[in-house]
């Protein structure tokens, strides 16, 4: 044996002691022998690699003292010397923890190497499960405690999202509710100065006829934000309904522009129209419809200083149509064109900006393109111009799954639920 063991003798007969000395000398082993006395106290003390113990130690009951090494968690390897007629008595003490015995007649070079070897070799073994074990336990245990940490982080996170979607909803009420409630006295500042404006309600000079003017411009800026706001938190709250009828779309189309033109001749911009339909007629929201082209028409004059804006309409594959709006403005750059479609998002979010807006109107529009089963598309370029495509079915389909057919004259009857549309997206060619 090539390796240092250290290996103690405990036996009171002085010629067996020898016999086992030059049997483990002839081995090669090299070797610490000592006769101790106390064998509890040697054992705790130094890590032996292998224990030779006579059964007869001193007149004491092998068996109980291999049951006391073992209760104490001492599991260096025990070999008993046994006299002649003890084997039944050996059997017993590896019962109660020895690991093996060799008869005091049979102590020879080769039996001792034989049973060295497979007491060290089994030892070793036995630790290294023991380590294995432990180790395990030690894993075991930080899972747990970093399931426990997980349990308690996602709990965390579960009433964390508990209290933002109470917020959220919070929220969609206060501005339902407020956008409701600042309606009926917009409304009345409206009508009270249309008619101010009648020529057969009151003699008005110029400038007072222009300050009503401007009193009735602002109102009803004022509230298109507010049905911006109104229509935005029913979306949010999957409450906004698309009410479909069969309707020509052209002419939809023309109104919006027709209703948008004015502010376009204020800034001395060209607005073009060009129908390329075979046929116009569509079943959807034309309100929604409208709703759309004029938040799109509206963006599109607010950012263009000069030059045009145009609006097409283009027959599409698979039976649908697109509503396509370009201008000649300040653009987007690339990196923004996520951003805008985020609901109360402008590209510039500064108190002084130059372009006003609640930053709704292109998440408006992107909610009820869904809605819809339509897209978006997004092309645009840096002082050069945006362009906007809508790309829609001929026809919606219902929530069910049920209009795929034609539309009979009921269907305009039809009222179709959006699904929770405020997650937004967009795709950019």
């Amino acid at each position: 044996m090539e390796e240092t063991l250290r290996i103690l003798v405990v036996d009171d007969d002085e010629v067996d002691w020898m016999a086992v000395h030059r049997a483990l000398t002839k081995a090669g082993v090299q070797m610490e022998l000592g006769d101790r006395n106390d064998v509890f106290s040697a054992l705790s003390t130094i890590p032996y690699d292998c224990v030779f113990l006579n059964y007869r130690l001193l007149d004491q009951d092998g068996l109980t003292l291999i049951q006391q090494l073992r209760s104490l968690g001492i599991k260096v390897p025990l070999v008993i010397l046994t006299g002649q007629g003890d084997e039944q008595i050996a059997v017993q003490l590896i019962k109660a923890g020895a690991t093996d015995y060799l008869s005091k007649s049979r102590i020879s070079l080769e039996t001792l190497t034989q049973v060295l070897r497979s007491a060290t070799r089994i030892y070793r073994a036995e630790m290294q499960v023991a380590l294995a074990n432990q180790q395990l336990r030690e894993s075991h245990e930080q899972l747990i405690r970093k399931n426990q940490e997980l349990e308690r982080q996602q709990q965390h996170i579960q009433m964390q999202n508990f209290k933002l979607l109470e917020a959220s909803q919070l929220k969609s009420h206060f501005l339902a509710t407020m956008s409701h409630e600042l309606r009926t006295p917009m409304n009345a500042i409206i009508g009270f100065s249309q008619i101010l404006l009648r020529p057969k309600f009151a003699q008005l000079t110029h400038q007072q006829a222009d300050m009503i003017e401007r009193i009735l411009n602002n109102g009803k800026h004022l509230l298109m934000l507010l049905n911006e706001v109104l229509d935005f938190s029913k979306l949010e709250a999957g409450r906004l309904d698309l009410k479909a009828e069969r309707f020509d779309v052209s002419n939809v189309i023309n109104l919006a522009v027709g209703e948008m033109r004015s502010l376009a001749d204020a800034k001395n911009l060209s607005l073009l129209v060009q129908t390329d339909l075979q046929n116009t007629l569509v079943f959807n929201d034309p309100v929604r419809i409208k709703q759309i082209l004029i938040n799109l028409l509206s963006n599109a004059i607010k950012f263009t200083e000069s030059g045009e804006i145009w609006v097409e309409l283009r027959e599409l594959p698979a039976n649908r149509v697109a509503i396509i709006v370009r201008d000649t403005g300040i653009g987007i750059a690339p990196r923004d064109f996520k951003r805008i479609f985020e609901a109360f998002r402008q590209v510039d979010q500064t108190i002084t900006r130059k372009y006003p807006g609640t930053g709704l109107g292109l998440a408006i529009i992107d909610s009820l393109v869904r809605m819809m089963g339509g897209k978006i598309f997004l092309d645009s370029r840096l002082g050069i111009g945006s362009m906007f495509k809508i790309e829609l079915p001929r026809q919606i389909t219902l929530s069910t799954g049920a209009a795929d057919t034609p539309p009979s004259q009921s269907d305009s009857d039809k009222v179709f639920s959006a699904k929770n549309p405020h997650h937004s997206s967009y795709q950019a060619r």
